[in-house]
């Protein structure tokens, strides 16, 4: 009867209905989530929105379709020995070149120069693996960061047809920064095939 108040909690005699019951149960998984505002639609569903998430597009802050930020990676490779026409003498001294590059993830890498230029601040993981080919001398292969030798390796083996000058290392690195090799000591006239230069970024900072 109209005016008539029943009694809570309800008696065995009486039932929610089926969508108001799932709603409730909904609304108390909801509540849990710290840091989030329950929207209820009523005898239908639950309705939890993120607005940092969906402002992003999806996990991680990046939108629908595109490569989350902070994804940065290179690695370059010598496939013949000898230079082709128009490198700068790198067999004697100066930069150390690549001729293929195989990955160059954020575009920081420069065939042209044989460097790298970081695009975001962070820390960076380096490594390099030059190869001299039937050379009695003793080659020295630094990293340098900008104008600086961070690292240098040696290949001084004078009886071995071929050897490696092999290092790696952790950089922070500011947006600007250039890392390249360079010949500091012998020379690479007969070649340096199957040598290789990489890096990545470890994360940003």
């Amino acid at each position: 009867m109209l005016g008539t108040k029943r009694p809570w909690p309800p008696g065995p005699s009486f039932s929610l209905g089926l969508p108001l019951a799932l709603t409730l149960l909904a609304l108390r998984a909801g509540w849990a989530q710290e840091g989030t505002e329950p929207v209820l639609l009523e005898g239908e569903c639950l309705v939890v929105c993120e607005p940092s998430r969906a402002a992003a597009g999806g996990p991680g802050g990046a939108a629908l379709g595109e490569a989350p930020p902070g994804r940065v990676a290179f690695a370059a490779v010598r496939s013949h020995h000898h230079e082709p026409a128009g490198e700068i003498s790198n067999g004697t001294s100066g930069a150390i070149y690549f001729d293929q590059v195989l990955v160059n993830e954020g575009g920081g890498f420069d065939r042209t120069s044989g460097s790298f230029v970081a695009p975001v601040r962070g820390v960076y993981s380096f490594r390099f693996h030059v190869v001299k080919v039937y050379n009695r001398q003793t080659v020295q292969v630094s990293l340098m960061l900008n104008t600086w030798p961070v690292v240098s390796a040696f290949a001084n083996d004078p009886d071995v047809t071929r050897e490696a000058a092999t290092s790696s290392v952790l950089l922070p690195l500011d947006p600007g920064d250039r890392v390249s090799l360079r010949l500091r000591r012998g020379n690479l006239l007969g070649g340096w095939k199957y040598s290789s230069f990489s890096g990545f970024l470890i994360f940003p900072l």
